[in-house]
């Protein structure tokens, strides 16, 4: 009779050491939980536009990856900067400028680049090593949050990530097999190492927004990102692509390619810190690597690429694990600060309590003596 609480009692502590005790079906499918997925594949669906739209403008031979990542910088600059500029008070652009001014002046210098590099590394290495190393965003944001945002996770959290990294494995075990390789094989360590780099960089980025969202506001961060995104890339562009963009032939088609991958980053910058928002980067980052699955799915019949059930298998796997990482919320620690200033407010409440019965006992015998 004794062997059965034994066992709920064990059931328990494994639920409550993996972080998800006291849920049921019920709790982990919520309409949240939907609406999560269903925006994190809306992100992933305006990635494989930016994606099949560069694949198109590289077949008419244009390549301008600093010229199109200005095209929606400017585009956030005159949308969410020039709504900045119209506040007043402590939300003002010059009050922001004038506090925080070399926080942003950071995040719009790691997200230009982080742009750029990979961009660089399809010159030096193969599509399947940018897939395989790209990944490598998610723990380098783990950690960032980690120490940074005091982001605490639970064991299922490094379970799913590890399904969803799973599922990209599948996901290039059917590139090798449909011998689909892109980019190029002329200096592979130069290539991997800058795919690497641009992982780092995105983590930075990416941690700064999760941080601006949460706490400042989403206007805020895409108009700083817009106005300082302009300036550096604006920068790189007159330095580096003046004569590639003054190659480009300009028809209605190649026109019409630069306005959809311009719009898409738009809509996927200014989407973006609203998935954040509810979730976190991290879960953002998860979602996104459907998106390479989205590009494969269009090059079926755009490109005609050659179609492999692995590709389902990677879609269904990356989505389990996405929902595994839902499951369980990730919590922030107390701050260092917070910490000592909740302890000193219960000191103090503590204080007040004894000094309460303090009063409360003298009174009492005041009265007793005067009776």
């Amino acid at each position: 009779m004794m062997e059965q609480p034994m066992e709920n009692r064990l059931c328990g502590k494994l639920s409550s050491a993996c972080g998800v005790n006291n849920y049921n079906l019920r709790d982990i499918f919520t309409w949240r939980l939907l609406k999560t997925i269903v925006m994190g594949q809306v992100l992933s669906l305006l990635i494989c536009g930016t994606a099949v739209s560069c694949q198109f403008l590289a077949d008419r031979k244009v390549e301008t990856p600093m010229f199109q990542s200005f095209l929606n910088y400017a585009l956030l600059l005159l949308t969410y900067t020039t709504v900045l500029c119209t506040r007043k008070g402590d939300g003002n652009i010059l009050q922001i400028l004038r506090t925080k001014w070399w926080k942003y002046l950071v995040m719009g210098l790691a997200d230009v680049e982080a742009n750029y590099t990979v961009v660089m590394a399809y010159q030096f290495t193969t599509l399947t090593s940018i897939q395989l190393l790209d990944c490598f965003v998610i723990p380098v944001l783990m950690v960032l949050s980690w120490f940074f945002l005091k982001t605490r996770y639970r064991p299922v959290h490094f379970v799913a990530v590890t399904v969803c990294l799973l599922g990209v494995g599948a996901m290039v075990g059917a590139d090798i097999l449909a011998e689909r390789h892109q980019g190029s094989t002329s200096y592979v360590l130069l290539g991997d190492a800058l795919v690497l780099l641009s992982a780092v960089l995105y983590a930075v980025s990416n941690m700064c927004q999760e941080h601006t969202v949460k706490n400042l506001s989403r206007v805020e961060f895409l108009g700083m990102m817009g106005l300082f995104g302009t300036i550096i890339s604006g920068t790189q562009l007159a330095v580096l692509e003046t004569h590639a963009v003054a190659a480009v032939v300009w028809d209605r088609h190649i026109i019409l390619l630069f306005a959809v991958y311009a719009l898409c980053m738009f809509a996927l910058y200014s989407f973006m810190p609203v998935v954040v928002r509810m979730t976190s980067a991290t879960a953002v980052n998860l979602s996104l690597l459907t998106a390479d699955l989205f590009s494969l799915f269009c090059g079926l019949f755009l490109f005609q690429y050659k179609f492999s059930v692995l590709y389902i298998v990677s879609f269904v796997v990356i989505t389990v694990g996405f929902i595994m990482f839902n499951t369980v919320p990730t919590y922030s620690a107390l701050p260092d600060n917070a910490a000592e200033a909740a302890n000193h407010a219960a000191e103090s409440s503590l204080d007040l309590l004894q000094a309460a019965d303090a009063q409360r006992i003298e009174a009492a015998v005041a009265v007793d003596v005067r009776d």
